[in-house]
């Protein structure tokens, strides 16, 4: 492959799982800061807002700055606040905060927004935004993970919700979030995606995604994955790699890393 020059990380079951860092992945993370790669962090993680996930981060060990996290709900809020819409927002509390410019929108809503939000999926909040899709109301859903991983094992993601209100208003979400080409694209900048990898737990939205702009794509086992994941998708991941920790040294082995005085 063409010199490597950007590696792209997911954070939840790749790097920690809530309040735990997977086993050697802080360790490994310094190692890779060490060789001359552009880093970032690209998340799905709709639940909190992107300071509070970099204060999860860091009171883990994890050495990163907040503006090295690319996610969805920021992409999110862009795509929002570029086609001036007005959201009625289902997302968690703690998310809130990446869309506070749009927070006082109470009425005349043209936009449903829907992330993680397992306390917000109750029936009356469901059915507004039901009634505000067959008004002509865009959806937007955040991501469309199936599931994610929790300390007490998977749970359900918000792709279920976002599919019961396509089923129901007979609509087509839009999606923010990754494996969305244009979230890929957005996270590289000016790099391009065949010097580039990417490293994650979910074999659709983080392996089959990347893949399909021209990345290679690392799967892990650890957080989401499950056995013969790597089976789902065509062609299949680049590499399969127990954890966080192997992926990194197969990077800095194997692929085609600069070393500092080639570095542009």
């Amino acid at each position: 492959m063409s010199k490597l020059k950007a590696v792209l990380i997911d954070l939840s079951g790749t790097l920690h799982v809530d309040n735990e860092a997977i086993p050697g992945a802080v360790e490994a993370l310094k190692k890779l800061r060490g060789a001359n790669l552009r880093v970032k962090f690209v998340t799905n993680t709709t639940k909190e807002c992107r300071r509070i996930l970099h204060e999860r981060l860091t009171s883990l060990g994890f050495e990163l700055d907040v503006n090295e996290i690319w996610s969805s709900l920021w992409a999110a809020n862009d795509l929002v606040t570029s086609q001036n819409l007005r959201p009625f927002l289902i997302i968690d509390k703690a998310a809130e905060e990446d869309f506070r410019t749009h927070l006082n929108v109470t009425s005349d809503h043209n936009a449903v927004v829907v992330g993680l939000a397992p306390d917000q999926f109750h029936y009356e909040n469901l059915n507004k935004a039901f009634r505000l899709l067959l008004s002509g109301a865009k959806l937007i859903a955040i991501h469309q993970a199936r599931y994610f991983k929790r300390p007490d094992g998977l749970a359900l993601g918000p792709g279920m919700f976002v599919k019961g209100l396509e089923y129901a208003a007979t609509c087509k979400a839009d999606t923010v979030g990754k494996p969305s080409v244009d979230f890929f694209k957005a996270a590289l900048g000016e790099i391009d995606p065949a010097a580039a990898v990417m490293i994650g737990d979910d074999v659709i939205d983080d392996i089959e995604g990347a893949q399909k702009l021209g990345m290679k794509g690392i799967l892990v086992k650890t957080g989401k994955y499950r056995p013969g994941d790597e089976e789902k998708i065509s062609p299949p991941a680049f590499q399969v790699l127990p954890s966080f920790k192997e992926a990194v040294d197969y990077i800095l082995q194997h692929m085609n890393v600069p070393n500092k005085e080639s570095v542009s």
